[in-house]
């Protein structure tokens, strides 16, 4: 098939929250067309690849008419007649033309909007599947999704200090049924806040974020949910925490304030002792960024401490960047990274972070952003990248049931040979 790119455009569309974003067309010399719009996040890394905005007047200085530009005249110069199913020669071939470390002069917003839409154009081409594109015939894994469903921190304006509490349906036998448990508790959990009047307003991710009176109040509320649903806490469903601990740590070294629940100042060991005691008490499986992003010695003893027992996910501090995941692999700082697309800014090297901590026996998590788009590219890159598991948004809001839906599709596309673990 001639799969040369014949041209490429983009424009100014809206994301989940209302914020501007860019969506990106592709089309092929063979007639082949894509489409792909990227998301955007709200509590972000300082080392994230750059979202170029324009600052003006317009959506109060978060337009990307210059990113659209960019892609409309430099990007598209520098790609048409190149061949779409070399992914790596185009990504590399826009690094190189940005020239910067954090793809700030054409935004990551400008470069990751392309990528993605190449690789969706090269799999039509190759009337693939697109996870069966990037990962291969033996792309059979469905990740087990790890549904947010109470928040708290910047997602939410509650007396929780941290920032995500999901819900991981790790003993489910299949990715469908995994869904489901999550779906019932859920919905399970959305009557227990009603029936003691508390809010059941959803979060941009669409997770709860009642007012809790502290933050073990918001873990005691999922277990119940989990067993009023008829589910077994620790066998059926478990628990995955995102700290986001950059949102109270001011200045993201070793401390800390955790002023929405009234706990205060802390230290990090006095952040340890703390989830030692939730470790010991409650179903937690997975947490995510526990200290903040410069308190690399605190992921050191934290990992140190209970590496072994769960899950101790970096992503404020990794970025999806192979420089910062190399330095966490060699120091012993987690043992798991959160892989984002439009952190590192194109579909080549999220692949290659993906790489680095598979060759370290490392696991990998992939990710959603806050602010997202009915794309489902990211459905597709999980089975393909075969992480096992996945974070992309609660049991409500249509950008994150989106990816979900194209999970079941893929599952059931893959007739009884998909594969559903933990581990």
């Amino acid at each position: 098939m001639n799969s040369i790119i014949k041209s490429i455009s983009a424009l100014e569309i809206l994301d989940s929250r209302g914020n501007p974003t860019v969506r990106t067309y592709v089309t092929l010399e063979d007639g082949t067309q894509s489409v792909s719009s990227v998301p955007s996040g709200a509590s972000t890394g300082q080392n994230e690849a750059v979202e170029l905005r324009d600052g003006e007047k317009r959506y109060n200085g978060a337009g990307v008419q210059n990113a659209v530009n960019n892609v409309n005249t430099e990007i598209a110069k520098a790609l048409i007649g190149k061949n779409a199913s070399n992914q790596k020669d185009i990504d590399y071939t826009m690094i190189a033309l940005d020239g910067t470390d954090n793809k700030s002069r054409l935004g990551a917003n400008a470069i990751l909007g392309v990528s993605m839409a190449v690789a969706k154009a090269a799999a039509i081409s190759a009337n693939l599947p697109l996870y069966a594109y990037l990962g291969g015939t033996n792309a059979v894994r469905i990740p087990v999704p790890c549904m947010n469903i109470l928040n708290g921190g910047e997602h939410a304006d509650n007396s929780v200090d941290f920032q995500e509490f999901m819900l991981v349906p790790h003993g489910a036998p299949t990715f469908k049924e995994g869904l489901r448990y999550v779906a019932e508790t859920f919905h399970t959990l959305k009557g227990i806040l009603k029936s003691k009047g508390m809010a059941t307003s959803v979060g941009d991710e669409g997770g709860f974020a009642p007012n809790c009176s502290n933050n073990e109040e918001a873990i005691e509320l999922i277990i119940e949910a989990i067993n009023k649903a008829n589910y077994k806490p620790g066998i059926d469903l478990s628990i995955a925490i995102d700290s986001a601990a950059n949102s109270f740590s001011p200045n993201l070294d070793d401390n800390y304030d955790l002023a929405w629940s009234g706990l205060g100042k802390m230290t990090t060991s006095d952040l340890i002792e703390k989830s030692a005691e939730w470790l010991e008490k409650y179903p937690i499986i997975l947490w995510e960024d526990p200290v903040s992003e410069g308190d690399w010695d605190g992921y050191i003893a934290f990992t140190k401490r209970f590496g072994d027992k769960i899950e101790v996910v970096g992503d404020d501090n990794f970025v999806t960047n192979t420089k910062y995941i190399k330095k966490g692999i060699a120091i012993g700082a987690c043992n798991s990274a959160l892989i984002k697309l439009n952190q590192i800014g194109t579909v080549t090297e999220t692949i290659e972070a993906v790489r680095m901590c598979r060759e370290a026996g490392w696991r990998y998590f992939l990710s959603h952003r806050s602010g997202e788009t009915e794309d489902t590219f990211l459905a597709d890159f999980a089975v393909a990248m075969d992480g096992g598991h996945l974070k992309t948004g609660s049991a409500c809001r249509g950008e994150r049931i989106a990816k979900y839906n194209r999970l079941l599709e893929i599952e059931h596309e893959l007739k009884g040979r998909s594969e559903y673990r933990w581990k």
